[in-house]
């Protein structure tokens, strides 16, 4: 393992544990550790000072009482002290917890409690309302930007612990059914796997540069292309936060060769007054994740000599699970692909019975991808992995080809954004408003999120509804992304046979069948 000697020098073992994350980027800076391996807002990191902060970093958490599996929860945009943060706890058997820094105060409340960290980090911009808040103050919370300061290292010779590849490394949040948040954990082994699937499908060299515009709280913005990244030696340009006019100029500017996001993220772009005269001839490839690019939308990245790969995944497979090569796209629209190598997929009947051939069904994953568990729920995760194959709750279509293409979502959630937004979250809060007696949320297609919440709620006995009142409560408990696009007063929630609320026939009303 890479370590530092009294004198802080790094030095690094002939042979490294290629699953073990913390070695990735000694392994990147190998042959040029002088090599740039980070650029955010004009200022570089090189790899040798990636590592050895990252090292010193490791040692003083564990000096200060931090013990290997305790979690670190982080509340920041994307920023390269976070990547530092990152990488020392993969070194020190830490377990990073990356929140959602959009979220409400009651979300975020729950997540800390829910994955009861030993440490608390906040950016600058996020201190304040971490500090602010009385349950979260009480914990052990310090500056991301001044970890260096926060965390000293008295001895530059501490031994750090054997970690094992099967020892957890991010703990991603994510909701269920019932709107109760979970952790999904992944392990080194999960993101070691995923990325040599992703780098047999779309490879990185040395000479490439990875334009990040993911945030860091979701699982892509590790793990589909950065870590492969730091691993193969490449750049990665951070952006704090996704704008397409300055990620276009970033583009042209660094000379960037590739960079993943959701269909959103490439239409906003390709809607930029911009993006027709800006200098594209370096970017060879994007990825796309979330959800199919409309072909349209395909076509313009095209004209521009752009090569797509699309694809699916999720986070509880690391998350890498299926993809489409752009060759494959105009021949096979609508598709997510066939199965990443490492990686096998099942579509299976509501009893669980795996279909042969041209079949829609539930898809199943099953491979070294597939996530730990949930953080603390074994009832849950024995719900979502069965005999080692993890039920995904998407419903897909195999052609006689092999390939695949996602047509629903059996548990409701639906993607707005790139972000999942799961309806019994936002019925909550809607009924909790003091004049609204019940509600319903359905989703609908939408042209710049991809999905978009539409809301039925239905008033108190004696009452009327203040829509303006009840979109500031709304803006008072969730975050932007799950907050309805139009909220819909009505007499009563039409039902099915059996007393539940018929949502199919709450999206005939906005004449949607989505």
């Amino acid at each position: 393992m890479a370590g530092v000697t009294s004198a802080g020098t790094t030095v690094t073992a002939m042979v490294r544990d290629n699953t073990l994350v913390g070695e990735w980027v000694s392994a990147g800076g190998a042959a040029d550790p002088e090599r740039v391996a980070l650029l955010f807002h004009g200022d570089a990191m090189t790899y040798r000072e990636l590592d050895l902060r990252s090292t010193r970093l490791a040692q003083s958490l564990l000096e200060s009482g931090l013990e290997p599996g305790a979690r670190v929860v982080s509340v920041t945009e994307n920023h390269p002290e976070h990547v530092v943060l990152f990488f020392a706890c993969a070194k020190a058997g830490l377990i990073l917890a990356p929140l959602n820094w959009r979220l409400a105060p009651d979300e975020l409340r729950l997540q800390v409690e829910l994955f009861d960290p030993s440490l608390l980090v906040a950016s600058s911009t996020q201190w304040p309302r971490i500090t602010g808040d009385p349950a979260l103050a009480l914990r052990r919370v310090v500056h991301l930007e001044l970890l260096d300061d926060e965390f000293p290292v008295a001895d530059a010779s501490y031994a750090l612990p054997t970690v094992h590849k099967d020892d957890g490394l991010l703990l991603i949040a994510t909701s269920g059914t019932t709107g109760t948040p979970k952790g999904a954990l992944l392990t080194h082994a999960n993101c070691f796997w995923t990325n040599r699937s992703l780098d047999a499908a779309a490879p990185l060299t040395a000479n490439d540069v990875v334009l990040q515009v993911l945030p860091q709280y979701h699982v892509g913005g590790w793990n589909v292309q950065p870590l492969l990244a730091w691993w193969r030696g490449a750049t990665v340009v951070l952006e704090s936060k996704f704008d397409a006019a300055e990620t276009l100029r970033t583009i042209e500017r660094q000379r960037v060769t590739t960079m993943m996001g959701v269909p959103t993220n490439y239409l906003m772009l390709a809607q930029n007054p911009y993006f027709e005269t800006v200098d594209l001839t370096s970017l060879h490839t994007i990825i796309v994740g979330g959800a199919a690019m409309p072909h349209t939308l395909l076509d313009r990245w095209h004209a521009k000599g752009v090569a797509v790969i699309q694809g699916y995944g999720l986070t509880e497979a690391a998350p890498n699970v299926l993809y489409l090569p752009s060759e494959e796209a105009t021949r096979h629209p609508g598709s997510v692909g066939r199965p990443y190598r490492h990686v096998e997929v099942s579509i299976r009947d509501v009893h669980g019975h795996e279909l042969e051939g041209a079949a829609r069904g539930e898809l199943w994953v099953h491979g070294p991808n597939v996530f730990a568990g949930y953080w603390r729920n074994p009832s849950a995760t024995a719900a979502a992995i069965v005999d080692g194959w993890l039920d995904t709750g998407d419903v897909a279509e195999r052609d006689h080809d092999g390939f695949y293409r996602i047509v629903g979502r059996t548990k409701e959630m639906f993607v707005s954004g790139g972000e999942n937004v799961f309806p019994v979250e936002v019925e909550r809060v809607l009924t909790s408003f003091d004049d609204v007696a019940e509600a319903a949320v359905v989703s609908v297609l939408d042209p710049t999120w991809g999905e978009a919440g539409v809301a039925f709620v239905v008033p108190r006995r004696g009452v009327e509804v203040d829509v303006v009142a009840l979109y500031a409560h709304c803006r008072a408990h969730l975050a932007p992304f799950k907050i309805p696009r139009a909220i819909n007063v009505v007499s009563e929630l039409p039902q099915t046979h059996i007393g539940k609320v018929d949502k199919g026939a709450l999206r005939l009303r906005i004449g949607g069948s989505h």
